[in-house]
């Protein structure tokens, strides 16, 4: 597992990054894509067709996007993390601190979208703040219930697959010195 100051092996083609929902995933994503030059696709897009149901070709789909040469994506969706790992070269695990970062992150971000009635992937809208109370797969109750989830899953993807180089970043400085750093220096 490398830090977020050790040089990378090699340039990254082929990106996943790894964490709780509010992490920051998708916006490290798209910091990501425009360092390499690389397409991003925002795996929710291709999960979720209208009101939140799953799509039926959404494992098609990633087929597809794993079959490119170059892309970078979020490490979601039990059914589709293993096609994801057998392409990529590169894993990146946001563990950032979940009561000061991440938590706070998700209620902004669920309470923002939710109130500008943001349009997100295939027509959906975030639900109803009530909805909290009653659905147990509203966003911020599955971050609060699946925070701990990555350490095994993590280390899991290392175990199936030694040579797949993993990058933890443990809070938003180290964010921003590896994309400086280590991501910025495999590409010059």
């Amino acid at each position: 597992m490398l830090r977020f100051d050790d040089p990378l092996p090699r340039a990254p083609r082929r990106v996943l990054i790894a964490g709780v929902s509010g992490a920051g995933k998708s916006t490290l994503a798209r910091s990501i894509a425009v360092t390499l030059d690389v397409p991003y696709t925002e795996l929710d897009s291709l999960f979720h067709g209208p009101d939140w149901t799953p799509r039926a070709r959404f494992l098609d789909d990633v087929r597809a996007l794993v079959g490119a040469d170059a892309w970078v994506t979020e490490w979601q969706y039990p059914s589709a993390r293993q096609l994801l790992t057998e392409r990529a070269d590169l894993l990146i695990w946001l563990d950032q601190p979940f009561l000061t970062v991440t938590l706070p992150r998700v209620l902004r971000r669920t309470f923002v979208r939710r109130m500008r009635r943001e349009q997100l992937w295939n027509g959906n809208t975030e639900r109803p703040f009530h909805t909290f109370f009653t659905d147990p797969e509203h966003i911020v109750r599955w971050a609060w219930t699946t925070r701990n989830d990555y350490g095994e899953r993590v280390a899991s993807a290392c175990a199936d697959h030694p040579d797949l180089p993993v990058v933890r970043l443990r809070s938003p400085r180290q964010v921003d010195r590896w994309l400086a750093g280590p991501l910025a220096d495999s590409v010059r």
